[in-house]
């Protein structure tokens, strides 16, 4: 069914994995890989503060949805945040975001993601953050993309530096209350046109630019 707010209608499709905009439809149909948690006891925090994720059910999926659903309502040339659901053989298996402010004039982006404990290690959120890479990049134009995770965030450390992003410094950030380094990363569009692919499609790009200001 086609939305008539057109971000809603924004699609990514490589090979193995498709970024559909997160419709109500599709949250419901993550509700429960959020319900049984994405993660996982005895391994590093992912997130920093504050994040829904770490509640407890069923506050986690009731505060998820209400963070997706204020977000995907604050959409200006100034700031937009495009939530995607990701979809691997059909089935919704986590989250990709892309985030720009003050994008039409600085043409910059920041990503995050998840995914389900269960599917990870298998290169679906290297192929999501590539998929996203692309929207941004081809679809929107953007000038550099930049990501961060904790130092101890190794899986995440290493999709960055696999699809070849170069380091750009630390920061610190709390994770249930506690301070942690974090990674930096940063993509040049220059970087990016070194590795871009010719196998991702997009669709409703044209149709979405205006709404971001573009």
């Amino acid at each position: 069914m086609v939305s008539t707010y057109p971000p809603l209608n924004l699609r990514v499709c490589t090979p193995r994995v498709t970024l559909a905009a997160a419709t109500d439809e599709l949250l419901e149909r993550l509700v429960p890989v959020v319900r049984a948690g994405v993660v996982v006891e005895g391994q590093p925090l992912p997130f920093d503060d504050p994040m829904s994720l770490y509640e407890q059910s069923p506050d986690r999926e009731w505060s998820w949805m209400r963070r997706v659903w204020s977000g995907r309502s604050r959409v200006s040339a100034e700031f937009w945040r495009l939530y995607f659901v990701v979809c691997a053989d059909g089935e919704p298996l986590g989250m990709q975001d892309l985030v720009g402010r003050d994008f039409a004039a600085v043409g910059t982006v920041t990503t995050f993601s998840w995914l389900a404990p269960g599917v990870r290690g298998r290169g679906l959120g290297k192929e999501a953050r590539a998929a996203i890479l692309h929207l941004a990049f081809e679809g929107f134009g953007a000038r550099e993309a930049g990501t961060d995770a904790f130092a101890d965030n190794h899986a995440s450390n290493r999709v960055s530096e696999a699809l070849g992003y170069t380091r750009n410094g630390t920061d610190w950030a709390t994770r249930r209350g506690e301070p942690a380094e974090l990674f930096r990363w940063r993509m040049t569009r220059e970087e990016w046109l070194t590795r871009r692919r010719t196998d991702i499609e997009l669709s409703g790009v044209a149709e979405c630019r205006p709404v971001l200001g573009l």
